[in-house]
């Protein structure tokens, strides 16, 4: 079982199941970035042993996974180590268990890191310094801007990330992860508020003023992208076109105040990804190319449709104002719904589109 260390009169939480002591051996990782995306709900088993294969975890190697969040529990450390209900390390492993111990792992560590003074703690950045995978649980992504951002810890995770130690995030901590986020400083929004009015109150972006620097994490395979989860269950379609609309900038009659990227299908276009729940998208580097490929995973058991959605406007906005409702037409949408096929995130192509108008601050047929 997962065991809370003793930390009466620290600024964090810290558990583990396993051995966080065990001697590590050297691991051929992969040379190349590694980020799941995962929309929240069920997490998907697959998308855990993906990260643990991704770190050169194998059998006998050892390998720390390492689990961050701003509040909740150690519910990820026993999910992710054992194979099944009886908490064993077998290697048949059951549905909704990761069987991480089977798969090498020595010891899964979740941190409740919950102020500024628990990121910037050594102790803290030292669990999260050695990590061979970092996951970052749901939760409300403004904890993770507020507590986070600008910290040691802030510091330590872009370290790993250079490093190319695979990193994930489900819900509010994949919200976390794109070049721009949706920051919720002010609280969630919902697509009717964000399309009547993409400068509403609530949508507080970062980094605000919108910047290509000063954000939070940012993997290289997400540059010039905002990313949204929970899309099909909270019907997030709407508000990831406004939120992926704000940052086209303005050029001529058209685009939104304060947008920096432009629109069309460029590289440093602004692009937005939306996954469903119990759904998470494995993006990969590959060596040789500067391409970023992704491919979709689920449960067997999932009861979703369980898609993943790469929203991109190919034309600026044509009415983008504060207090006004947005209008933006030729808004390309692709749809992953399956296992089996890839995408190519560099060029945006392995799909075939469709198109969504978003008319005085109205969708004008299915984004779906």
């Amino acid at each position: 079982m997962a065991l809370g260390i003793a930390s009466a009169g620290k600024p964090y939480s810290y558990f583990v199941t396993g051995d966080a002591d065990a001697q590590v051996a050297t691991l051929q990782s992969s040379s190349t970035p590694s980020v799941v995306l995962m929309g929240g709900g069920p997490d998907v088993d697959e998308a855990f042993r993906w990260m643990i294969a991704r770190a050169g975890i194998k059998p006998g190697t050892g390998g720390r996974f390492v689990v961050i969040r701003a509040t909740g529990t150690d519910a990820y450390d026993p999910y992710i180590y054992y194979s099944d209900a009886a908490l064993t390390t077998a290697t048949t492993v059951a549905d909704q268990w990761v069987g991480g111990a089977s798969l090498g792992l020595s010891s899964v560590e979740t941190l409740v890191i919950p102020s500024v003074a628990a990121a910037n703690d050594a102790f803290v950045n030292s669990v999260v310094g050695r990590a061979n995978a970092v996951f970052i649980a749901g939760g409300d992504q403004s904890d993770y801007i507020n507590f986070w951002k600008g910290t040691r810890l802030d510091q330590t995770l872009q370290g790993l990330m250079a490093n190319n130690v695979p990193i994930g995030g489900t819900s509010a901590g994949m919200a976390v992860l794109g070049q721009f986020d949706f920051a919720a400083l002010r609280g969630s929004v919902t697509s009717t508020q964000a399309l009547a009015d993409p400068f509403n109150k609530y949508m507080a972006l970062d980094p605000s003023p919108l910047s290509l620097t000063g954000g939070f994490l940012t993997p290289s395979a997400l540059a010039s992208t905002i990313v949204d989860a929970h899309l099909d269950s909270r019907d997030r379609m709407g508000r990831l076109i406004a939120f992926v609309s704000r940052l086209v900038a303005v050029n001529s009659n058209s685009g939104c105040p304060g947008g920096i990227l432009a629109s069309g299908s460029g590289f440093a276009a602004a692009r937005g990804i939306g996954v469903d729940v119990e759904t998470a998208l494995l993006v990969q580097g590959n060596k040789g190319s500067h391409a970023f490929t992704a491919r979709r995973v689920t449960n067997p058991s999932t009861t979703s449709e369980s898609a993943v959605y790469f929203v991109r406007p190919l034309i600026s906005p044509t009415v983008c104002a504060s207090g006004t409702p947005l209008t933006v037409t030729n808004v390309e949408i692709k749809k992953l719904a399956d296992s089996e096929s890839i995408f190519n995130l560099s060029d945006w192509s392995g799909l075939p589109s469709y198109f969504v108008d978003a008319i005085s601050g109205a969708l004008t047929s299915s984004p779906y």
